[in-house]
């Protein structure tokens, strides 16, 4: 019991430190997004700097994915009485975590295509507007704000092409977990309440519109008229950090209230986890 309460505690560290790194990492290289002093001299540091922020991101992610395997798993192993404990019996089994990679996979590069990740511009030739050659890529390491550089720049085709703006991107990876698990437990648990399953979709749409507010503004305007479809879009994008604050936390509950309804009188879970 002690090694399996083990692997939930270690599990726990590697999650916190992987979440540290990356707030650490967007911190320290807001401090190279000053213009002036982006001198000949300082270019190929701050490249450089630049490459060692996505192979740190890279490692921050595994530290979580792997964190959360093992916290996950210790859960299972000492199938404790409690809500989280359910939560990991409920995703354990092999369709529940199939529902989930395609869920994740899914939803991801839904969020890519509605965030801008992932760009498809038919009107527009990159290799005659851009001059770009077809295929390449290259980071840009200035200028924006922290959070939005280092950015990844890659041109597939000549119409379409990859733009990784790494807050995009730790909340599409955020996002999709937290959607694809909500998923997997809502498919495993069928019988739950109409309020348990509108609350996952509420999530899951919110959470959307994270990285792209104005995608709010384009689907209304379909409804209320473009112009007031670009007002609603401008709103949208000073109300972003209040989508934030809402998709997430609702991703996160949800699946907790899930779990209560799979939760017997003795505090076990309902469903049989093989």
């Amino acid at each position: 019991m002690n090694e399996r309460l083990e692997s939930v505690s270690k599990g726990k560290k590697l999650i916190i430190l992987g979440f540290i790194t990356i707030i650490a990492l967007f911190i320290l290289y807001g401090r190279y997004q000053d213009p002036e002093l982006l001198t000949p001299s300082a270019i190929d540091s701050i490249q450089r700097i630049a490459y060692g922020f996505y192979i740190t991101l890279v490692a921050a992610f595994g530290a979580i994915a792997f964190g959360l395997y093992r916290y996950h798993k210790g859960k299972v192993m000492a199938n404790q009485k409690n809500l989280s404990t359910i939560i990991a019996l409920t995703t354990w089994n092999p369709k529940s975590r199939k529902i989930f990679v395609v869920t994740f996979i899914g939803y991801g590069m839904f969020f890519s295509l509605a965030s801008g990740t992932l760009v498809y511009q038919p009107e527009v030739n990159f290799a005659i507007h851009y001059g770009a050659t077809i295929p390449s890529g290259f980071i840009a390491p200035c200028c924006d704000g922290p959070g939005y550089m280092p950015k990844i720049i890659v041109y597939l085709t000549e119409h379409v092409g990859l733009q990784i703006i790494p807050i995009n991107l730790v909340l599409q990876v955020i996002v999709s977990y937290l959607v694809g698990l909500n998923a997997a437990i809502a498919v495993s648990a069928y019988g739950i309440s109409k309020k348990g399953r509108g609350a996952s979709t509420i999530g899951a749409a919110t959470g959307l519109f994270i990285a792209c507010p104005t995608c709010a503004g384009t689907f209304l305007s379909v409804f209320i008229g473009t112009a007031s479809g670009i007002a609603l879009s401008i709103a949208l994008t000073q109300m972003q950090t209040l989508f934030i604050a809402i998709s997430i936390p609702v991703l996160i509950i949800t699946p907790f209230v899930m779990a209560k309804k799979l939760q017997n009188s003795d505090g076990s879970c309902k469903i049989d986890p093989k």
